[in-house]
């Protein structure tokens, strides 16, 4: 593949960057200027930068300059993208079960992937090892309550009769999400954990035009928004649990200003799509949970939630799924030791990546085995990460 230039890293076989901004409007309007220049283009604007991935190369110096009329200056580090290995004696099985769960469409390799590339690829892998007993590690994950109904899939186990198993045993709570506020005013939104409207749009002036407006209503607000756009679509969404005042800790009632976006997006004519709001997170058992938290946090990099009594650790950008931990009874010990039938999978940079291991073992990882840029490091209870150099 041609080099896409200094800024830009292969990462899952997508050339990315990230432009540091520091507002959601200058993010936004860079983000404008990068799909009038390339439609196809997914661009994530946040407070404080913008990251762009392209299927090709070949925009991406111009994207870059794009960057540098406006004064934003590229930042290889802060990228990287997190993903889910399943690992399975009957893939085809269990991938049927997920692509339903999820509403994802074929991926590389025989995986699944989000079709708005908001969420983690999910990598079904062929195993010959039979691990029988309950994973460690589960999903949550969060949908609009007609489509959970839709799924058919009918009352689930656990204490809220929420928790469904693929064929092989591995787990996810189905959550059916909430309105937002209690009137028509932000009926556009779903509350997914969080709040998310996402809004359909026929040019790139409709598409721009809204993650301006709502760029500027949540700077005067002075919330973190984050605000994704697609070929024909933007995702305005407070990320997990930050539409709620203990979480976001601002002098603000969140359902005004979504109000706002909605009223905006309207008066320029884009068409919210109820079906599409969706949450992933990874949920990690730990018997010791301070000692596990303690490793992933330097393992992805991410920051633990500001909240008292909050076990969640998040990407400081809010693009990776959040990973929530809770304790395991110690008398499993069976369960403890049964290796996982999921893991996580990070691709890092290059340049970073025998950083990022080393910081993983820094912080209680063992490194497994080392092949060809990929490092398999458990943690101190054995849950996996392997991180995957890319280019």
């Amino acid at each position: 593949m041609t080099g896409p230039g200094a800024a830009w890293r292969w990462l899952d076989g997508v050339a990315a960057a990230w432009f540091d901004a520091p507002s959601l409007v200058e993010g936004a309007a860079l983000a404008g200027r990068i799909v009038d220049l390339s439609p196809d283009a997914a661009v994530d604007v946040r407070p404080s930068g913008v990251r762009v991935r392209l299927d090709s190369a070949a925009h991406a110096e111009a994207v870059s300059a794009l960057a540098r009329d406006v004064g934003l200056a590229a930042d290889p580090a802060a990228l990287q993208q997190v993903s889910v290995v399943i690992e399975s004696v009957d893939p085809t099985q269990v991938r049927d079960f997920w692509q339903r769960v999820l509403d994802y469409g074929p991926g590389e390799d025989g995986g699944l992937a989000d079709a708005v590339g908001r969420d983690p690829a999910f990598r079904i892998r062929q195993s010959t090892e039979s691990r029988p007993l309950r994973n460690r590690i589960h999903l949550d994950l969060v949908r609009p309550a007609a489509s959970v109904e839709a799924l058919g899939l009918g009352e689930g186990a656990g204490p809220w009769g929420l928790c469904h198993a693929d064929p092989d045993g591995n787990e996810v709570d189905l959550v059916p999400g909430d309105p937002v506020g209690d009137g028509p005013g932000t009926s556009d939104w779903e509350g997914v954990w969080g709040a998310m409207a996402c809004y359909r749009t026929t040019s790139q002036t409709q598409q721009h035009g809204l993650a301006v407006a709502a760029a500027v209503l949540a700077d005067e607000a002075g919330f973190p928004l984050l605000v994704d756009l697609r070929p024909g679509l933007v995702v305005i969404d407070t990320g997990k649990d930050q539409s709620d005042p203990d979480a976001h800790g601002l002098d603000l009632v969140f359902a005004d200003l979504a109000a706002g976006i909605q009223s905006a997006a309207r008066d320029l004519g884009a068409a919210a799509d109820p079906g599409l709001p969706r949450l992933v997170q990874l949920f990690v058992d730990a018997a010791d949970v301070d000692a596990v938290r303690a490793f992933w946090l330097a393992a992805l990099g991410y920051v633990p939630d500001r909240r008292d009594g909050v076990s969640d650790i998040h990407d400081p950008r809010r693009l990776d799924p959040v990973l929530v931990f809770q304790d395991i009874d110690v008398s499993e010990t069976v369960r403890r030791r049964q290796r996982n039938r999921i893991h996580v999978e990070l691709a890092v940079p290059s340049d970073l990546a025998r950083t990022r291991v080393d910081e993983a073992v820094a912080a209680g990882g063992r490194v497994l085995d080392e092949s060809g840029g990929r490092w398999r490091i458990a943690d101190p209870e054995g849950n996996e990460i392997v991180v995957v150099s890319g280019d």
